[in-house]
């Protein structure tokens, strides 16, 4: 079988992994073909890394790329509102796309996305590695296996501790513009999970949040004296990425979080309700003491809580640097079933994985690349990416409002129908 020839756009930290992936994990499935990026300094860095180089395109020429490389499927890991663009002009030039959540930032967008695989009937593929987690995974079977019976509601609470989160603020995520906000760039993920897992959409959302810790105004500017400061030459791949090609662009990794020009919020409170009637309350705060996740599942015939710390404490002086792969400090991971009229009982699970999230970003890249068998339904479409996507949309919106959002009054492009109908016709 001929190896699919592939090409990413978006040359930034991320793009590793799925470099590493093409070229090394299923070199014998794919074959990198071109990278393209605004950044020449920054492609040239992978280029470095890269066995073998490949040619290089400015983003602005992502067409005549597809076409002078004969591209089969183009890996999008731009910034996110440029996600819309690359992946319609690779649909439109006869390839599969797999993008990095999310899919993109506005409805608008979302819809052009949606027109474009209708229109083409290439497939676009979204990147939720949480899916591929195992301990979601095991989730995943107990709730679609009626474990607890009918869904009634969901509580799901979210911490970044102050090294994750903070870097948020430190990047181009920190402009709304740019990113969508934490409630579609990050929250995207949980959103996605929740659908996931209940075989759901979201219908009406109402949402509200604020920045409080971060920003020029933040109250963790008194507490910071120089321990969120940035040192990219203390990571010698985020210092070849960002150091010098920071001359190319502008674009500087390592802003000061308690910096003006923060527009996305730190703290952040929304409620669902889907299309089978069930309810979530979802809270996500970018500021903890330490990092992971609580998950509680209401159902006709008992309860699941799930409870993952990924990190307990951040460190002395370690507020600073990057989160890359597992934390230093400790973690734990339980899943508990409580059922109505007996005893609660742990359900065992596999040790976890501390690297790669989990070890889902392999899992994941083993089916997006390499063709693995998905019984589990993990890879998400373009549909599942429009679901998770109009739950951050809707929230943003409530957010400016200040009232309870139905996901079908979303705009589209013409100012009418939106995503929210074109998803449900595909559903």
């Amino acid at each position: 079988m001929d190896r699919r020839r592939i090409a990413v756009i978006g040359a930034g930290h991320r793009a590793g992994m799925f470099l590493r992936a093409v070229t090394v994990d299923h070199a014998d499935t794919a074959e990198l073909v071109a990278l393209a990026d605004v950044n020449q300094a920054r492609m040239d860095v992978h280029n470095g890394w890269l066995e073998t180089p490949v040619p290089t395109y400015k983003a602005d020429d992502l067409a005549r790329m597809l076409a002078e490389q004969r591209v089969d499927e183009l890996i999008v890991t731009s910034v996110d509102s440029t996600h819309a663009g690359h992946i319609v002009t690779a649909l439109d030039a006869g390839c599969d796309v797999i993008t990095e959540k999310p899919m993109t930032v506005d409805a608008p967008s979302c819809e052009r996305i949606l027109d474009a695989v209708e229109r083409t009937g290439r497939r676009v593929q979204v990147a939720f590695n949480y899916r591929f987690n195992p301990v979601h995974e095991v989730v995943r079977t107990l709730l679609a296996g009626g474990e607890i019976g009918e869904i009634g509601s969901v509580h799901f609470e979210w911490l970044l501790d102050v090294r994750h989160g903070a870097d948020y603020f430190r990047r181009w995520h920190r402009d709304k513009a740019s990113s969508g906000g934490l409630l579609v760039h990050k929250s995207g993920h949980h959103f996605d999970l929740v659908n996931w897992w209940l075989g759901a959409a979201p219908a009406e959302v109402y949402a509200s949040g604020r920045l409080f810790f971060y920003g020029d105004q933040g109250r963790g500017s008194g507490l910071a004296d120089d321990r969120f400061a940035l040192d990219l030459t203390a990571d010698p791949r985020l210092h070849a990425l960002y150091g010098a090609p920071a001359a190319e662009d502008g674009y500087h990794r390592d802003q000061d979080v308690f910096a003006p020009g923060v527009t996305i919020e730190d703290d952040l409170a929304v409620l669902v309700r889907y299309d089978t009637g069930a309810t979530m309350s979802y809270h996500l705060t970018a500021y903890a003491p330490w990092e992971g996740y609580r998950l509680m599942v209401n159902g006709s015939r008992g309860r699941l809580e799930l409870e993952v710390v990924e990190s307990d404490h951040v460190s002395p002086g370690a507020a600073g640097q990057v989160k890359q792969g597992a934390s230093p400090e400790s973690g734990s991971v339980t899943l508990t079933i409580r059922p109505f009229w007996s005893p609660p009982y742990a359900v065992e699970l596999q040790p976890v994985d501390r690297e790669g999230h989990g070890g889902a970003d392999k899992r994941m890249t083993a089916v997006l690349l390499g063709g693995e068998t998905d019984p589990m339904h993990r890879s998400a479409t373009a549909h599942d990416g429009a679901r998770a996507l109009l739950t951050g949309l809707a929230a943003n919106e409530s957010l400016t409002t200040g009232r309870p959002v139905h996901v079908k009054e979303l705009p589209g492009l013409d100012g009418s129908a939106g995503p929210a109908a074109h998803v449900k016709e595909t559903r």
